[in-house]
């Protein structure tokens, strides 16, 4: 967005050249066209008018040089801000990838545990009942 406006702000002192330089044939021709008496009149003014003229366009050159030197200013500041959040976004992705890594291993391991849980409940069911089964047949034994 920076570079649209520095090549905007060049075509606008491109068209001020121009105009400023169009104004000026305009005049010449008129002081031309007037007639010689004018022009020895206008002499003096002319140069004095031209100078003036000339100052003006320094002056407004000045200015827009200004004017871009301070978008260039402006430019730099939001490219180190660009920058940091850059790098900012970059480390910050890089955290995102390990901590998915610790959530994967941690399913995997929770997983892992209650299928280890649900096998340890069986086996204590099935032992209980083996226990069971166990002590009624030597109760049978022995009772009958």
């Amino acid at each position: 967005m920076n570079i649209i406006q520095l090549f905007s702000t060049v075509s606008t002192l491109r068209q001020s050249n121009l105009s400023a330089q169009l104004a000026i044939d305009r005049s010449e021709k008129d002081q031309l066209l007037n007639g010689g008496t004018g022009l020895r009149k206008r002499g003096g003014n002319s140069k004095e008018g031209l100078a003036k003229v000339a100052s003006d366009i320094t002056e407004n050159l000045m200015t827009l040089n200004r004017k871009i030197a301070d978008q260039v200013k402006q430019s730099e500041s939001t490219k180190s801000t660009l920058l940091k959040s850059s790098t900012t976004i970059t480390s910050t992705q890089e955290e995102m990838k390990s901590m998915g890594g610790h959530i994967k291993n941690s399913q995997r391991l929770i997983t892992k545990y209650s299928r280890r849980q649900f096998t340890d409940k069986l086996l204590i069911f099935l032992a209980l009942v083996f226990f069971f089964v166990t002590v009624l047949y030597i109760m049978k034994k022995r009772i009958w």
